[in-house]
């Protein structure tokens, strides 16, 4: 890893009322702005076979500013606006690209409410943030120390369905280095009995988190469908359930942050299976424990933090038929049993380990069954 790392600090803060009513404001502007310019896009490429990029969204902007229906785009900071259809240029390149799914509308109910602050639309002093259009710095609880002398280069105000309001501070984190290089490799199975199953023969625990929050998330839902569509009880209704996956979430985040810095830690090669999770969750017996065990976000975090600390993380493919089998002696293929006896690959391993799950019916897991016959070869 060279130079030096951006991170995001992400605080939760406590607007004044004010301060609720502009950033709400912006929101919807956010919103309306990304709809216009992503219909105006789909339109010209529908009609025209022409491409519109973000200088010409731009321009539509401007002009948007000056009707008299979208007058009120006008009120609030500009920064946020043109973010937001830099964002929509992104998401195009990434369809082009074949990286994504085509845009989609953003919906005031179902999507994330943010908006983004580049350095000319905010005030950064000595740890006080004040953003454009407002007139008193932002209440933030500030829960970790910021790197000494960092300056956020973006910040992002954000607030989620249970009615929270966060801010995320993007700036250089000279505190990420590199850490020494050792010759630990760990093979890693993700499961659901034990979260993780590692070929040291450590086993982590599933703390299983929705389940512990099942019986109240329960009620609280039963409660919210009795309530009349679009009624101020409905909606406090939905904040009650909102606040139950939220404190679910924020459980199994911290857990799975733990398990993956003391691994990026402790190992220089970490081997995992890359198994299709959108694929698993359609087993419907099983779909709510795979969810509430996160194995893609688990990945996630262990990918990002060796890359910051110079690990190694490698990925077996999940249809690759392992090297035990050409250690064994044995054809890729698999051989069938010959009659009165035991196919070769059986024979040379005749040791049977208990599966950690009933979602893996192929045995052992890839990642560990690679680790322990690249160590036989070595």
């Amino acid at each position: 890893m060279n130079g030096q790392v951006k991170r995001a600090f992400k605080f939760r803060f406590y607007p004044s009322e004010a301060q609720a009513v502009e950033l709400s404001r912006t929101f919807g502007c956010v919103r309306k702005v990304y709809n216009l310019a992503l219909q105006a896009r789909s339109e010209a490429w529908a009609l025209r076979g022409e491409r519109v990029g973000y200088e010409a969204t731009s321009a539509l902007l401007t002009a948007w500013k000056r009707t008299e229906e979208l007058a009120f785009l006008a009120e609030v900071s500009s920064v946020p606006l043109q973010q937001a259809l830099r964002h929509l240029q992104a998401a195009f390149g990434n369809f082009w690209a074949r990286r994504a799914r085509f845009p989609r509308f953003k919906s005031r109910k179902r999507s994330r409410a943010s908006a983004e602050y580049t350095r000319s639309a905010f005030r950064w002093r000595d740890g006080v943030l004040t953003l454009a259009k407002m007139a008193e710095p932002l209440d933030i609880r500030w829960s970790r120390p910021m790197p000494e002398g960092a300056t956020p280069s973006t910040v992002t105000v954000s607030r989620d369905s249970a009615g929270r309001w966060f801010v995320s501070l993007l700036c250089e984190d000279p505190s990420v280095t590199p850490l020494p290089a050792t010759d630990a490799v760990v093979g890693i199975d993700v499961g659901l009995d034990h979260l993780l199953v590692l070929s040291t023969g450590e086993k982590i625990g599933n703390p299983r988190h929705e389940r512990r929050d099942r019986t109240a998330l329960a009620k609280a839902q039963r409660a919210l469908c009795r309530k009349q569509k679009d009624s101020n009880n409905r909606a406090k209704a939905r904040v009650k359930v909102a606040r139950i996956h939220a404190r679910i979430t924020d459980r199994r985040t911290d857990y799975l942050h733990k398990i993956t810095t003391r691994l990026v830690r402790e190992t220089q090669t970490l081997v995992i299976e890359d198994l299709a999770v959108s694929n698993m969750v359609g087993n419907h017996r099983l779909a709510r424990a795979i969810n509430d065990a996160s194995w893609r976000q688990f990945r996630q975090q262990l990918e990002y933090k060796a890359s910051w600390h110079g690990r190694n993380v490698t990925v077996v493919d999940r249809w690759f038929p392992g090297l035990a089998v050409t250690v064994c002696g044995a054809g890729v293929r698999p051989q069938r049993n010959p009659p009165g006896g035991q196919s070769a690959t059986k024979q040379k391993t005749p040791r049977r380990e208990p599966q950690e799950s009933p979602s893996f019916t192929r045995g052992r897991s890839q990642a560990v069954q690679y680790f322990r016959t690249a160590s036989v070869e070595l």
